[in-house]
């Protein structure tokens, strides 16, 4: 990395990075009180002050109950927050907590709770610290799910979220950077030790990165190849948009394309059309790319082989018949019928 790339963020970046702000007119401020959300709530009071007119500003900490630290770490965000004359929330997860999967089910609550507050005080936008650091880790942990290009794109800069706009500001600067820019401005910031857990899958790809760094495979190279990858899904997403709009026939019962035409276009075309009429129709969740490629493929191969196909995927059916492809809702699964006790002992 590069004295550049570790120096502190600098006064004249502030316009770019922050620019979609003056989209909304009230932004909350995710700030757990680490040093990239303590650096977000910095850089941003300060780009707010040189604004005349811009969004309001408010601050939010999660305390998820899982660290004795976290009351102590919600109340030193609060005295920043006050200190840059930006409103402060503390906002508990309060319940159980689940045994398997507490990471994604912290997260799950996290944007449940800033989504409410942004209700409850009229934000329209929220932004969080994800950093360079963040993209390369998600590209990591994607890659090993095997996800498609879509989900290799990695982390956007700006989503819309059940109505309310999440925004990354920060997503291009390395975490580095971020440090330094509170070392300069002598800012402190709590140590979460769950970031170094190799329990999470997060912590271990963080163990992994500087052997990578040293085969050229770093945080720099992986964020490019994000954003990248982000490019050639939005073309790809504009001509799957323009051929549903093309090959589609049906009623708002079932919906059918013409087998020739559909065949007709590129495999990855083709896979989003079908994703997009099953996510229409079913009842059961998106489906997964990988169920979906072998359902694909499965239809090449009846259409190869001149033979009817009926399948179902994610709450639809899918069916080749002569020269049409519909898709309509599939029957509800059945539930097994409990047997009675010597109904049961019978069929031992």
């Amino acid at each position: 990395m590069s004295a550049a790339e570790r120096g502190a963020v600098a006064d004249r970046e502030l316009s770019r990075l922050f620019s979609d702000f003056s989209d909304f007119s009230r932004v909350i401020l995710a700030v757990s009180g680490g040093p990239d959300s303590t650096a977000l709530l910095w850089l941003a009071a300060r780009w707010r002050a040189t604004q005349s007119d811009g969004p309001m500003l408010v601050a939010a900490t999660i305390d998820h109950r899982l660290r004795r630290e976290a009351k102590k770490e919600a109340a030193a965000v609060a005295k920043l927050a006050r200190k840059l004359q930006i409103p402060h929330y503390t906002l508990a997860w309060s319940g159980a907590k689940p045994k398997t999967g507490l990471q994604e089910a912290a997260r799950s609550a996290r944007y449940s709770l800033l989504l409410g507050l942004a209700r409850k005080v009229g934000a329209d936008a929220i932004a969080t610290a994800h950093t360079r650091d963040d993209q390369a880790e998600t590209i990591l942990h994607r890659i090993g799910r095997g996800s498609g290009i879509g989900g290799l794109a990695g982390i956007r800069r700006r989503r819309e979220r059940d109505g309310i706009v999440l925004l990354r500001p920060l997503l291009g600067v390395a975490k580095a950077r971020l440090i330094s820019t509170l070392g300069k401005a002598r800012l402190a910031f709590a140590d979460d030790p769950s970031n170094r857990d190799p329990r999470f899958l997060r912590a271990r790809l963080r163990q992994l990165a500087p052997g990578l760094e040293r085969e050229g495979i770093d945080a720099a190279k992986l964020a490019l190849l994000a954003r990248r990858l982000d490019r050639a899904n939005e073309a790809i997403e504009a001509a799957a948009a323009d051929a549903w709009k093309r090959a589609l026939n049906g009623s708002s019962v079932t919906l059918e394309f013409e087998a020739s035409r559909y065949f007709a276009l590129p495999a990855e075309i083709a896979l989003r059309l079908l994703a997009r009429a099953i996510d229409d129709k079913g009842h059961e969740g998106p489906a997964e790319l990988g169920k979906l490629e072998v359902l694909y493929e499965a239809l090449v191969k009846a259409k190869t082989a001149r033979e009817p196909l009926k399948r179902t995927l994610a709450g639809a059916a899918v069916t080749l018949a002569g020269s049409h492809i519909s898709v309509d809702a599939a029957p509800p699964r059945r539930k097994p019928r409990r047997r009675s006790l010597p109904e049961a002992a019978a069929k031992i």
